[in-house]
């Protein structure tokens, strides 16, 4: 089954990419804390607190006939907890992911999977059409297809005589 994924256009994605670095900041200041403030590991916290906070899907990224074709891996993420957000220049991918155990099914040995958010920001080789912008979600494999914006394509031109 696949699911459509709403696609929002925004002005600018710096404003959100300032936040989820702030937040990073933060929870890497804590982490400095919590270890009494060792100094020269302000990249090892800042790291942890990326990888703490952030999840950042891998992707492919293709060009075929003027369209630019994104997909990415993003396993266990509802299309409702999704939000999209593009610009000319970005993709914008963001989503909460949760993960709860249930004490009914037994004793829990191991567990990888995390809770968290999810956010990656994609900048384009050309620029595309805001408006024409389309998401679909099929088992985990998100795939969102721009068309190349008019002035982006190329073209040949022909000289002409004088």
């Amino acid at each position: 089954m696949t699911d459509y994924v709403p696609v929002r256009k925004t002005s600018s994605i710096f404003d959100e990419w300032r936040n989820m670095q702030n937040q990073v900041m933060r929870r890497a200041y804590d982490i400095f804390e919590r270890k009494g403030h060792p100094f020269g590991q302000d990249l090892e916290h800042w790291f942890q607190a990326e990888q703490e906070i952030l999840w950042k899907p891998p992707i492919e990224l293709n060009e075929t006939d003027g369209k630019l074709v994104m997909e990415a891996a993003v396993s266990g993420v509802d299309a409702r907890d999704m939000n999209i957000e593009v610009t000319p220049e970005y993709i914008v991918l963001k989503a909460e992911t949760h993960h709860q155990h249930d004490e009914k099914k037994g004793t829990l040995h191991v567990c990888e999977f995390e809770s968290g958010s999810m956010f990656r920001s994609i900048p384009l080789p050309r620029r595309i059409n805001p408006d024409k912008v389309k998401a679909e979600l099929k088992n985990g494999l998100l795939r969102v297809t721009a068309e190349i914006a008019e002035e982006s394509r190329s073209r040949n031109i022909k000289p002409e005589a004088a």
